[in-house]
């Protein structure tokens, strides 16, 4: 067994014990809710645009696109059958939702799929990180937009946050990218007009945004 497929085996047995108390964590107040809405404002006018969510955990933020996008459809991906479990109880009478089970670095769609793609707190717990960006860049329609959102561990109160406490309550199993190395995954995945908007309060978090490039 690769090294790659027991982080993984680990990460899903986390989430699956994890997956009945998640909206009652304080991370939803902390960081994932704040998150959540940035990433709907960024989407703007979405339209009747196809949006693929990964690692959507138990359905939040794919409830509030739609929520907010009437018109578009969105495909939420996890890798723990339980979260999927989880958000297919929370929007079993929203249609326009559509829920798998899935692995990020091998995404179950045809190449240039969707118009958009949204990664919210769960990119650290993916081991290889550049393979994934890049399956996101494949899924991508060209012009396509890329939005995701980790812990920003560049201060002194991200690092004890994510480098030190998570990371130690995480027995190693997670890795919080820099700022500078989101941009430079991005880049190395064929993402142009790469940018960034840092939150420090009250749960530092990054959001790195991109544009697929023509392939």
């Amino acid at each position: 067994m690769s090294a790659e497929h027991t982080l993984k085996k680990r990460s899903n047995e986390e989430f699956d014990s994890w997956s009945k108390s998640y909206d009652k964590s304080v991370l939803q107040w902390l960081l994932f809710d704040p998150s959540h809405k940035m990433i709907v404002r960024e989407l703007g006018d979405a339209g009747k645009a196809h949006i693929l969510d990964i690692g959507c955990g138990t359905g939040k933020l794919a409830h509030r696109m739609i929520t907010h996008h009437r018109d578009a459809r969105v495909f939420g991906i996890d890798l723990c059958e339980s979260m999927i479990r989880s958000a297919q109880h929370h929007v079993v009478s929203e249609p326009r939702i559509h829920l798998s089970v899935a692995d990020s670095e091998h995404l179950p769609f045809e190449d240039a799929t969707f118009d958009y793609l949204t990664c919210s707190n769960s990119f650290h717990h993916y081991p290889n990180q550049a393979a994934a960006v890049k399956e996101m860049h494949r899924v991508l329609k060209p012009g396509g937009r890329l939005f995701i959102t980790d812990g920003y561990r560049d201060n002194l109160y991200g690092y004890l946050i994510y480098d030190v406490a998570v990371t130690t309550m995480e027995g190693g199993k997670v890795h919080h990218l820099s700022a500078a190395d989101f941009r430079k995954v991005f880049a190395d995945a064929g993402f142009q007009d790469v940018c960034q908007t840092i939150v420090r309060f009250p749960a530092p978090f990054v959001l790195t945004r991109g544009t697929a490039a023509e392939p």
